[in-house]
């Protein structure tokens, strides 16, 4: 299949399965070929690592560039799977591929130094502590999808890349105590199974906030059927994407 044309917000969807905006796709296979090529450079990587950072870079390449991309412009519901994507699939499987682990047993002893320094850098652990990460992503689902930004974010495609910039690093942020593999923060797994049960009545009440309006909430998406449908993918899409995790989590 032929890739189709960059789309505006707005816009009727372009025939094909494909979105193609250089940069983003740029942006994937660069970091795919960063990652495997320091896993080259690694002796015993466990293969499972590598298979996360596949499928979690294939799932980023989904929803930004195939068919959640290209209807997010004229269907609400195909947006949210999008966002879905973005947040409780690319995220947690990227999380889990360990990505400063690996750059720990790869890089040079001068690139271990700095992301060392970095990772205990006062900001960053004040950044990176569980009850930040998990306040975080919350306000970020709340506040984009009930603020100005959402509507605005439609229409522009710089706030709108600022909104898929934010849903990646909230939600990486989010899952990087759940892995518990990178040289951050580490908690005890009774912890990340609570940690994870406790996002769900967030993703939950926003779903059926969403689902529940008497009223379109964007005037972009006028239809109160497609907002019903978007509201019921987050709603009950996402807790059982996040049932699963918290399984894994617990295993």
């Amino acid at each position: 299949m032929t890739p189709g044309p960059v789309l505006a917000h707005g816009e009727a969807p372009a025939a094909g399965l494909l979105t193609f905006d250089p940069l983003v796709w740029a942006g994937i296979a660069g970091a795919a070929w960063l990652y495997f090529r320091a896993v080259r450079r690694t002796r015993g990587w466990p293969r499972h690592r590598s298979w996360c950072a596949g499928l979690g870079l294939g799932a980023l390449f989904v929803a930004t560039s195939g068919p959640p991309s290209v209807y997010e412009g004229s269907v609400f519901w195909a947006h949210m799977v999008q966002h879905l994507l973005v947040t409780l699939v690319a995220a947690p499987l990227l999380a889990f591929s360990a990505p400063a682990a690996l750059l720990l047993r790869a890089g040079s002893a001068r690139a271990r130094d700095a992301l060392l320094r970095i990772v205990h850098a006062g900001p960053v652990r004040a950044l990176t502590h569980p009850v930040v990460t998990w306040a975080g992503f919350g306000l970020v689902t709340w506040l984009t999808h009930y603020s100005p930004l959402y509507e605005a974010a439609v229409h522009d495609e710089l706030l709108h890349a600022l909104e898929h910039a934010l849903y990646l690093g909230s939600a990486l942020l989010f899952w990087a105590p759940v892995a518990g593999l990178d040289p951050t923060r580490r908690v005890a797994r009774p912890v990340r199974v609570a940690y994870l049960l406790a996002a769900i009545p967030v993703q939950s009440f926003l779903g059926l906030a969403i689902y529940s309006a008497d009223a379109p909430l964007y005037d972009h998406y006028a239809s109160l059927d497609d907002q019903r449908t978007a509201g019921a993918v987050m709603w009950i899409g996402g807790d059982v994407v996040l049932l699963g995790w918290t399984g894994v989590a617990a295993a």
